[in-house]
């Protein structure tokens, strides 16, 4: 293999204004899953941070969707949402108990989010991702870590995050911290600067110039273009699999975000 997959996705697949824009009119709720699914490779579940899932929801999620899709969970809030992160080990083995393994090979990246307020303190930080666990039930496990204070920019980040095998979310954002280094086997990419107003959240050309450091992700590159934390650590050029996700604003449009995103680099 000379590059790894590339996936584009939205987060979630229930949003009203999808209905008769992205969905057809008369497409029942209950199938919005499945519908879905067959039109975008991959789905970001924001519902996994606010709480819990039972086994079998998670089952009958991947029941709905197609072989080759896969499911980015956002981790529960009560592991990330604490003053000290090490002590997240219980929280933590209460979601990764919750079911998730249900989803097999279609479970994708879990993802860490961070307060805006949580500042980098390396210590409490490694703790927190030596609980993070390589497999559960079988079901190998990639980590994200989502930070969103200016604290994190530093190259001790980077280290530490590569030292442990996480990926770095990285932000296309108005407000947070955006930096790309690339620091696991595979690389997450949240966009959240779309437009309603432009038809598919990015104008053409943009999505052309996100397309192309997608392939150069994929191919084990990093994009000469993009803020990093760490400018002189170069990533080890490998194949690696890329999640890239149109999400926050230009919600609307963000379904034709995804699918002309991918029709560029299928």
């Amino acid at each position: 293999m000379t590059k790894g997959t590339i996936r584009a996705g939205i987060g979630g697949w229930t949003f009203e204004p999808w209905e008769g824009t992205f969905y057809p009119d008369d497409l029942p709720k209950k199938r919005q899953l499945e519908y879905a699914s067959r039109q975008i490779p991959t789905i970001e579940v924001n519902g996994t941070y606010y709480g819990s899932q039972k086994p079998a929801v998670y089952a009958k999620w991947g029941s709905e969707a197609p072989d080759d899709f896969v499911f980015a969970l956002k981790g529960n809030r009560f592991v990330t949402n604490r003053k000290i992160l090490s002590d997240a080990a219980e929280s933590l083995e209460k979601f990764l108990g919750s079911g998730i393994s249900e989803l097999g090979g279609k479970l994708g990246p879990l993802v860490w989010q961070f307060a805006p307020t949580k500042k980098f303190d390396p210590e409490d930080f490694e703790g927190f991702l030596k609980l993070l666990p390589a497999s559960r039930d079988g079901v190998g496990l990639r980590h994200v870590l989502e930070v969103r204070h200016d604290s994190f920019v530093v190259p001790e980040f980077v280290a530490l995050a590569r030292k442990y095998g996480a990926t770095i979310c990285y932000a296309h954002h108005n407000t947070y911290p955006e930096f790309a280094d690339v620091t696991a086997d595979f690389v997450y990419a949240r966009l959240q600067r779309g437009e309603d107003s432009v038809p598919t959240a990015y104008p053409p050309a943009e999505l052309d110039a996100w397309a192309k450091r997608a392939e150069l992700w994929a191919a084990g590159g990093q994009p000469d273009d993009l803020p990093l934390a760490d400018p002189s650590s170069v990533p080890e050029k490998k194949p690696r699999d890329v999640f890239v996700y149109f999400i926050h604003e230009g919600k609307i449009r963000a379904p034709q975000a995804a699918q002309a995103f991918m029709k560029r680099v299928d």
